[in-house]
């Protein structure tokens, strides 16, 4: 019998479990938003263990002194469903989807760096260049617009967008060919 409590059998309220979920829902939400969009696109090792540990102290901000397998089940569907719910609510407000994720942020325009865009978002020169370069860019020149979107990646437009069908193909190969150095390099 004892065992059967111990599963199924909550210390904590349901309500109080539900509106603690919902607390910690919103307070990580305002938290990551806070934290900008590299939090969630570059994550660094550094970042990771921060993640890491925020879960294990927020756990028991949810459960409380609660470890029953209901306690558990009530909290998980409790964050669920708020997601659920501010998904379709991002997803019917464009208002409220842009004060959730924010805006896509010019890092780069005509080659040149937008240093004040860089340091709000905190990225380093070295780290654009980096990601430039994993995307087949070698020269800040080659690139019309990088942008940092609001999911944490970078998108790249390059200079040269219209191209005769023979220039197209001859980028590719010369993108396909700088990738192919640096999986020798790193091989």
């Amino acid at each position: 019998m004892e065992f059967y409590n111990d599963l199924f059998v909550s210390e904590v309220p349901i309500l109080e479990k539900i509106v603690r979920s919902i607390l910690v829902y919103f307070f990580l939400l305002i938290a990551l938003r806070l934290g900008g969009k590299r939090e969630l696109g570059q994550m660094t090792g550094f970042d990771l263990v921060v993640l890491l540990l925020i879960s294990n102290t927020v756990q028991n901000a949810i459960i409380g002194n609660d470890n029953s397998v209901l306690g558990g089940f009530v909290g998980a569907a409790t964050l669920l469903l708020v997601n659920y719910i501010v998904v379709r609510l991002a997803y019917r407000y464009s208002t409220f989807l842009r004060i959730l994720e924010g805006i896509p942020t010019i890092l780069l325009k005509n080659g040149q760096i937008i240093p004040e865009n860089l340091a709000s978002e905190v990225i380093t020169p070295a780290e654009l260049k980096a990601s430039l370069r994993r995307q087949g860019f070698r020269k800040l020149s080659e690139v019309r617009k990088a942008i940092l979107e609001t999911d944490g990646s970078l998108s790249v437009e390059p200079q040269s967008l219209k191209m005769d069908e023979g220039t197209y193909q001859q980028h590719i190969m010369e993108q396909l060919d700088r990738i192919e150095e640096m999986l020798k390099q790193k091989g």
